[in-house]
C-alpha cells in the first residue's frame, strides 16, 4: 500500500497516456498526407529516443537523484507531446516524439531503481508483477479513451489529455515520491568519467549481463510477436474484420492482466526463472497454434494462451534485474537493462513484419516462436 501513489498511480497514468495515443497517432500521421513508410518512422520515433538515452539517463541519474530523474522524464514526455498539438510538420512531430523518448526512458529507468532499492528480495516478485499490472490496466484503458476523445473533439486534442495526464503523474510524483538519492562514487571510481565508470560496471557484469541481456533480447521478441501475427493472420487468412480482431486481442489481453499477482507469488515462492521459463514457453505455445487455427475460437484459444503466457511474466523481467543488478554501479547497470528491453521490443515488430513479407504467416509464426524457445532455454 505504501507504493501505491508514490509509484504505482503515477506507473498507471503513465501507461495509460501512451495507449491514449495508439489508435490516434498512426491516423493523425496519415491525415497529413504521411505514406506508410512515414507513419512508421513517427510511430518508431519515440522508440529511437528510448534507446538513445537508455545508457545516459542511468549515468544521468547519478547525477539529479532517482526522483529528479523521474521529475525531469515525466516534464519531457508530457510537454513534447502537448506540442504535438502545435506542430506543422511531420518533421516536428517525429522529433517531439524523440523528444518523448527520452522522458519515457528517465521515467523508466528511475522506477526501475527505485523499484530495485524499495523492494525486499523476498517480496520482489509481488511487488514488481503488481507494478506490472498497474502498467497493463493502463495500457488496457488507454486506447478506448483516445479514440472517443479523437472521435468528439479530433486527432490533436488526444495530445493535450496526453500532457495532462503526465502532469497529475508528475504532480504526484513530486508531493509523495520519497527523495531516494544514488549514492556517490567512492573517490577510487570518481578518478574515472562516467563514460569509463560505466564501461567498467559493464565490463565486471558481463558474465552476468551476456546471458540474462540476450535471454532477455529474445523474450522481448517472443513478447511482442502475437501483437503483430495475430492481428495479420485474422485479417488476411481468417478473413476477419476489425473489429472480430479486436475481441480477439482484449480478450488475450484480460487473460494477462488476470495473472500479473499469480505471477508475483509464483516468483516470490520459486524464483523469476521458472516464471521466465514458463512464460516464454506459453508464449511460443500460442504463437505456433496460430496457423492451425481455423475459426474465430480457435484463434482465440492461440491468442490467450498467448495472453496467459505473458501475465505468467508480469514484472518477471524487471525483478530479474533489480536481482542482477550490482550495488555499485546498480543505476548504470539499469540503463544498460533498459536498453536490450528496449532493442528487444523493436527488433521484435520488425523482425515479425519483415519475415512475414517474404514468407507466409504460418511460417513466420513458427520461426517468431522459436525466440521463446531460445529465451527459456538460456
Amino acid at each position: 500500500l505504501g507504493l501505491f501513489i508514490p509509484l504505482y498511480l503515477p506507473a498507471f497514468l503513465f501507461s495509460f497516456s501512451h495507449s491514449l495515443l495508439i489508435p490516434v497517432l498512426p491516423l493523425y500521421a496519415q491525415s497529413l498526407d504521411a505514406s506508410y513508410a512515414l507513419v512508421g518512422v513517427v510511430l518508431a520515433g519515440e522508440t529511437i529516443g528510448m534507446m538513445l538515452a537508455d545508457l545516459p539517463a542511468g549515468m544521468l541519474m547519478r547525477r539529479i537523484g532517482q526522483k529528479g530523474a523521474m521529475v525531469l522524464g515525466l516534464s519531457l514526455t508530457g510537454l513534447s507531446t502537448a506540442c504535438i498539438f502545435f506542430a506543422q510538420t511531420l518533421t516536428m512531430i517525429v522529433i517531439l516524439r524523440m523528444v518523448a523518448g527520452v522522458g519515457t526512458s528517465l521515467f523508466s529507468v528511475s522506477r526501475h531503481y527505485y523499484l530495485a532499492e524499495m523492494a525486499p528480495p523476498l517480496q520482489r516478485g509481488r511487488i514488481t508483477s503488481l507494478f506490472g499490472g498497474f502498467f497493463r490496466m493502463g495500457r488496457m484503458l488507454g486506447p478506448v479513451v483516445g479514440g472517443t476523445v479523437a472521435v468528439i473533439f479530433g486527432y490533436q486534442a488526444s495530445f493535450l489529455v496526453f500532457g495532462v495526464v503526465c502532469g497529475l503523474a508528475l504532480l504526484i510524483v513530486l508531493n509523495y515520491l520519497p527523495r531516494l538519492e544514488v549514492p556517490r562514487r567512492s573517490r577510487e571510481e570518481m578518478e574515472l568519467s562516467p563514460l569509463k565508470f560505466f564501461i567498467s560496471v559493464v565490463a565486471s557484469q558481463k558474465k552476468v549481463l551476456l546471458p540474462a541481456g540476450v535471454g532477455f533480447l529474445f523474450m522481448q521478441i517472443i513478447r511482442s510477436g502475437p501483437q503483430v501475427i495475430i492481428p495479420l493472420y485474422a485479417a488476411n487468412i481468417l478473413d476477419m474484420d476489425v473489429q472480430t480482431v479486436g475481441w480477439v486481442m482484449s480478450l488475450s489481453s484480460a487473460v494477462d492482466m488476470l495473472l500479473f499477482y499469480p505471477a508475483g507469488m509464483i516468483m516470490d515462492r520459486w524464483g523469476s526463472k521458472r516464471a521466465i521459463i514458463a512464460s516464454c514457453l506459453l508464449i511460443a505455445s500460442g504463437l505456433a497454434l496460430v496457423p492451425f487455427a481455423t475459426s474465430f475460437s480457435t484463434l482465440l484459444v492461440a491468442g490467450m494462451l498467448a495472453g496467459f503466457g505473458n501475465g505468467f511474466g508480469s514484472g518477471a523481467m524487471l525483478t530479474l534485474g533489480a536481482d542482477l543488478a550490482p550495488k555499485t554501479g546498480r543505476s548504470e547497470f539499469l540503463g544498460a537493462w533498459t536498453l536490450i528491453g528496449d532493442v528487444g521490443a523493436t527488433s521484435g515488430p520488425l523482425a515479425a513484419g519483415g519475415l512475414a513479407q517474404s514468407l507466409p504467416l504460418s511460417t513466420t509464426s513458427w520461426i517468431i516462436s522459436l525466440a521463446g524457445i531460445t529465451a527459456a532455454l538460456i
